[in-house]
């Protein structure tokens, strides 16, 4: 009896032990090549390649730690641009890249989001604040791998230093996995289950172990993460056929193109092709920081054009964007594409603005914002287009240089203006942008730009002759003679701080010749302190309005209101057309 108890407790405890054993083979998480600790060199390798990656985005934010969340707006040389996500960078690249030797300015619209390296996020509210932020942060990971991430969901086991299974790993987004392995301590171990998918600066591979991801780990280098524009121009330039889509030198030339097709030999020759094949060669290289594109296709035109070394503007599968900055100091623009061109298109219209823009001078007549004519600020200015992509605004006391082009495109003909200007205050930041061409001869351009911010339409006409709707340009001070536009035969004149009030009973009022002596008696002491006019209106009666001067000083307009609605209330000065003030 004694001995068949004893025999069935062995079995039991052979069989115990021998469950227990089966368990423990599964993985040994001591074993880096199968598991891994929170105090591991590959734990710390994949929280760097799964932080939030901040250098993406710097074009925008200057900064590596943060990016912004998109959808995003921003102000590039002027131009107002809705950013959606990190491709549409992009926008900003093409508006940079449209003229060589300008200084390229890029400004934030607040509030915008910003979000750290462990994916918290802060709204910030105005540029200060940014700026402070920027100044004050620190990452705490190393970027060595940021160049990598992740595809999800992740899965895996969890184990204890005593070799015994606590539990399961599934990890959906990068969020959570750097959350997990910020949290991952030295006493827990983690077993992925493989494979897994890794990008590498977008690119993915299948991982099937510690080993082979470790291998990746070893073989990435980040610091280029930023990609090699010549190795991708080189797989994507002898990939297929290419047609030239766009040509400018100092006038569209696309149309000399049509015909054309184009192929990239991987071992440097080429061939163009319109019927009769020419030979050719291409090479690329870096020219102090700068990847170009060598092409050679001989003397005969047109093709002798193409003979230059480009610098590479941008690459896709189905668009390559060359610029060339020619020995006159004019810039030559040089796209291929994938679909061919047949010699139609703008080229003439294009070129026809082009020679309209480059003769003689030109004076803004129409500058409007805000339903408001703002050409009073650019009344001393004449504006000369030169052919080498360059325009200078000249007055008696200054002179701004900026630069132009024309483009002709889907979406009609475009003028794109580029000064440069002094602070936000400066007249001259308004007219940065890409202007719609709504109509040109040879005495007149209108353009118009409904602005990416809130839908407003902005409008810009040229003429010939100088601008003659300002008057006299006044400083901004209540001083002086004011006809109310609503009383036209009622006129103020604030002189030594008393208003004086003059009528006038004939239907034209010679203003000029009317002043103090003319007026009715008992003038009202007054006083205008910052834009804020104040009355004395006897018998313990005061009038203060804050006055808003427009249109060189000459109107001057404040709000009154009635039990009804709102008036705006103008006076102007003698002599000014106030009709030319919107």
């Amino acid at each position: 009896m004694n001995f068949r108890f004893l025999f069935i407790a062995l079995m039991a405890m052979l069989t115990i032990t021998s469950c227990q054993k089966e368990e423990d083979v599964v993985i040994d998480p001591t074993d880096n090549s199968e598991s891994f600790n929170g105090t591991s060199n590959f734990a710390a390798n994949l929280l760097s390649a799964t932080q939030n990656n901040g250098a993406l985005d710097n074009l925008i934010d200057g900064t590596s730690c943060f990016s912004i969340d998109f959808p995003v707006e921003v102000v590039a040389n002027g131009q107002q641009v809705t950013l959606n996500s990190i491709d549409d960078l992009q926008l900003v690249e093409d508006i940079f890249n449209l003229f060589v030797g300008d200084t390229d300015v890029l400004n934030l619209v607040f509030p915008l989001t910003l979000i750290s390296e462990d994916f918290t996020e802060q709204v910030v509210n105005d540029l200060a604040s940014f700026n402070a932020l920027v100044a004050d942060c620190t990452n705490n990971v190393s970027d060595d791998y940021s160049c990598l991430d992740f595809q999800f969901p992740i899965t895996g086991t969890l184990y204890n230093s005593a070799n015994e299974q606590t539990g399961t790993l599934s990890i959906n987004n990068s969020s959570e996995w750097f959350n997990f392995l910020s949290g991952l301590g030295s006493d827990v171990y983690v077993a992925i289950n493989y494979p897994i998918t890794v990008l590498i600066s977008g690119s993915t591979t299948t991982v099937n172990s510690n080993a082979e991801l470790t291998d990746i780990f070893n073989q990435t280098d980040c610091s280029n993460s930023g990609g090699n524009t010549t190795t991708a121009i080189e797989d994507e330039l002898t990939d297929g056929v290419w047609y030239v889509t766009y040509f400018f030198d100092d006038y569209d030339e696309t149309s000399d193109f049509g015909g054309y097709a184009f192929t990239f030999n991987a071992d440097g020759t080429a061939l163009a092709d319109n019927g009769t094949q020419t030979s050719g060669s291409w090479s690329t290289y870096t020219d102090s920081g700068v990847e170009k594109l060598d092409l050679n296709f001989g003397t005969m035109e047109p093709l002798e054009e193409l003979m230059d070394d480009w610098e590479i503007l941008s690459v896709s599968t189905d668009l390559i964007e060359l610029r060339d900055l020619s020995g006159d100091g004019s810039t030559d623009y040089l796209t291929f594409g994938r679909t061919p061109n047949n010699g139609g298109g703008g080229s003439g219209e294009t070129n026809a603005l082009i020679d309209t823009l480059v003769t003689d001078q030109w004076y803004i007549h129409l500058m409007e914002e805000d339903m408001e004519n703002d050409a009073c600020d650019y009344v001393e200015f004449s504006f000369n287009y030169a052919l080498d992509g360059t325009v200078q605004a000249v007055s008696a006391s200054r002179t701004v240089n900026g630069f132009w082009t024309v483009s002709n495109s889907s979406s009609g003909l475009e003028l794109i203006l580029n000064f440069n200007y002094d602070g936000q205050e400066d007249p001259f930041e308004d007219l940065n942008d890409d202007w719609d061409v709504l109509f040109y001869d040879a005495e007149n351009i209108q353009l118009e730009e409904v602005s990416g911010g809130n839908g407003d339409l902005e409008r810009l006409n040229f003429a010939r002759t100088p601008y003659t709707g300002c008057g006299n340009t006044w400083p901004e001070t209540i001083e002086g003679k004011w006809i109310l536009e609503d009383f036209q035969n009622t006129m103020y004149i604030f002189q030594d701080g008393l208003r004086y009030t003059v009528y006038c009973a004939d239907p034209v009022c010679d203003w000029e010749n009317l002043g103090i002596d003319d007026a009715i008696p008992n003038p009202n002491p007054y006083t205008f302190v910052d834009d804020v006019l104040t009355i004395d209106l006897f018998f313990g009666n005061t009038w203060i309005e804050e006055m808003d001067f427009r249109c060189g000083n000459n109107v001057v307009q404040y709000e009154f209101e009635d039990v009804n609605a709102i008036y705006d209330i103008r006076w102007f000065r003698p002599g000014y057309d106030i009709s030319q003030c919107d």
